[in-house]
């Protein structure tokens, strides 16, 4: 970036056919933390660094009250199953909060090799209709 360096994360897409691997970057700084006196006031630029940043984690998430799905009969009272157990999945990555949380996560086709590219443009062009999922086949393991 023109703040610094990130070293990221490749994340294989072997569960689905045809699919490259994924450069993933988490917990990018897209702007000065929000904290002491830069609270309420608009957003600015992040501080550059030096070396390189590991960006291997997610960052904080905004403040937000969560609900309490503590007790399950109580919580099935106030909302639908699925939705606690979509909340039950999704609550432990909320536990990290705080107002410096104007972070990306940043996930980018990994680069192909010029040797790969034909081979790359063959297999993907079934991937070019957004409505064409066959290609798509999950892993029945998973």
């Amino acid at each position: 970036t023109r703040y610094g360096r990130l070293q990221g994360l490749i994340l294989p897409m072997d569960q689905y056919r045809y699919l490259k691997p994924v450069e993933v970057f988490l917990g990018v700084p897209y702007a000065t933390p929000p904290v002491m006196s830069n609270r309420f006031s608009p957003t600015r630029t992040p501080s550059p660094w030096n070396g390189i940043r590991v960006s291997d984690k997610h960052g904080p998430v905004c403040p937000q009250k969560l609900p309490d799905i503590s007790n399950e009969t109580a919580a099935l009272e106030k909302m639908p199953k699925g939705r606690l157990e979509y909340l039950k999945r999704l609550l432990p990555l909320l536990k990290n909060q705080s107002e410096d949380c104007l972070y990306l996560n940043i996930f980018a086709p990994a680069q192909v090799e010029p040797s790969d590219f034909d081979a790359y443009e063959e297999e993907s062009v079934g991937l070019l209709d957004p409505y064409e999922t066959s290609d798509l086949d999950e892993d029945p393991t998973c």
